[in-house]
């Protein structure tokens, strides 16, 4: 119990190795059963990954569940070697990784082409936080660009729902309800106001989009777009066997050296979302530490690259994933840092808030008669975060750009990354930016278009939450 000794402003118990920090549930912090139970009920949110695997990649229930299973459990690795987050998916990539997947014919070229992608983001990761060059890379990136693949990536996002053959076809009436609570429970200030003065409230509104989640199983047999679920006992079975098989270079072989190449563009443009969640995680972190000064919370930038860097680079071997393994589940980190604040009797330590919280996601993810109720209506629910990351990234990658020039060229990039993939836009962001800054290539112009300009006279994203709109988007 070693987590009873630690001082005032003193670190959580760890074992120290090289730029990890080992801690071990029990031992180094004490099991928060709060978290753990409400891990149980959010694994919902992991399962909603399924529906994007069948469709692109043809593969049975059991084996999209099994992806998902590997994935929870390489989840853990973050807050075991130190890495004070909940990790998730890298959302708003997941539209491009679809995009560029889908060029290739359904089957083993498929499969090949989404581990390529895989292993290669988890190589630059691993690259990156091991020489400590994220930062540099992504600030050789003209600021136009970034803006123009943000916002393309939540355009796209937004896209996957509406298009011809999207979810909305499928549940028009439960989405339409769905995230209309949704973006009311996460983006009103009504809403926002309205839970501090209310404590039911206020926890409905700490459970991010769980609760859609749960009326969506209601609304959905309601408007006959989905059946009842029928609620099963008993442990899941996840098929690792026809996952490697099938799936994996166990199964298929190595992928063509052609396909690592053809994969950079669209790595490169999912990297530089990744770079916005390690921002935000750093903010997120920061706010929290500031109130709980006694325990002293480390987020280093290089060592979650190493950790998401392992999770994708294993992944791409074991279980090659749509979603991709990011840094942060934003939603869930935000509800974690809120219970953090609220002192040493609510939560002991930040690492034992997101383990517990971790187990509990994998726990559940186990578990049949919670697999079985959200079955019918996980298409909602990969719409649901779908949508609202489309609303967050739109905003974000405005916010990215530094004038109104930039603005305009991140328009057109955005709009051919949505048409033809981060190739095309990457080229024609390079072309635009040279026509129009020549020597300014990499500087680009600023103007007073945007608050935050006048604030810090930076282009990077501005994660810092001092102000409403950032604060708002730190919520997500």
């Amino acid at each position: 119990m070693l987590w009873k000794n630690r001082k005032f402003g003193e670190e959580s118990p760890h074992i120290p190795a090289g730029p990890f920090k080992i801690r071990l549930p029990f031992i180094h912090y004490r099991f928060e059963w709060p978290d753990y139970v409400q891990g149980l009920l959010m694994c919902a949110v992991d399962l909603s990954a399924i529906p994007i695997l069948v469709e692109l990649l043809g593969m049975p229930f059991e084996v999209a569940l099994a992806i998902v299973v590997l994935n929870g459990l390489f989840y853990l690795l973050h807050h075991l070697l130190g890495d004070p987050t909940v990790p998730g998916w890298i959302t708003p990539a997941i539209p491009l990784i679809t995009l560029y997947c889908s060029q290739f014919p359904e089957g083993p070229e498929r499969v090949h082409s989404l581990i390529a992608f895989q292993m290669t983001l988890g190589i630059l990761s691993l690259v990156l936080g091991a020489t400590g060059l994220a930062a540099k890379v992504v600030g050789l990136i003209p600021s136009a660009m970034k803006s123009g693949i943000i916002l393309g990536a939540g355009l796209a996002a937004v896209i996957s729902v509406f298009q011809i053959g999207g979810r909305f076809e499928s549940f028009p009436w439960t989405i339409t309800i769905a995230i209309g609570i949704a973006f009311y429970l996460l983006f009103s200030k009504h809403f926002s106001k309205f839970q501090h003065k209310n404590r039911f409230w206020g926890l409905i509104g700490k459970l991010g989009i769980f609760p859609v989640i749960l009326l969506a199983v209601i609304i959905a047999p309601i408007f006959g777009e989905a059946a009842w679920p029928s609620i099963e006992w008993g442990f899941s079975a996840p098929d690792f066997v026809t996952l490697w098989n099938e799936y994996t270079i166990f199964g298929l072989g190595f992928p063509p050296i052609m396909m690592f190449i053809t994969a950079l563009p669209t790595v490169l443009a999912a990297y530089i979302v990744l770079f916005g969640d390690v921002l935000q995680t750093k903010a997120l972190v920061e706010d929290g530490a500031a109130v709980r000064v006694d325990e002293k919370v480390d987020y280093s930038p290089s060592r979650a690259h190493l950790i998401f860097g392992i999770r994708n680079s294993a992944m791409s071997i074991l279980g090659p994933d749509v979603t991709m393994c990011g840094p942060i589940w934003s939603a869930m980190q935000v509800v974690m840092v809120e219970r953090f604040k609220k002192g040493r009797k609510a939560m002991d330590s930040f690492f034992g808030g997101i383990g517990s919280f971790r187990w509990g996601t994998n726990t559940g993810l186990f578990l049949l008669p919670i697999v079985s109720l959200v079955e019918p209506i996980l298409g909602v629910a990969l719409a649901s975060t779908m949508l609202i990351q489309g609303y967050v990234s739109v905003k974000v990658g405005i916010l990215e750009a530094r004038s109104q020039t930039d603005l305009g060229v991140a328009g057109i990039i955005g709009a051919i990354l949505c048409i033809k993939g981060a190739a095309w836009a990457f080229a024609a962001g390079i072309i635009l930016c040279l026509l129009i800054y020549g020597k300014n290539f990499f500087k680009g112009e600023v103007d007073n278009t945007f608050t935050k300009d006048q604030q810090n006279g930076k282009g990077d994203l501005n994660v810092d939450g001092k102000n409403d709109e950032e604060r708002e988007l730190l919520n997500v």
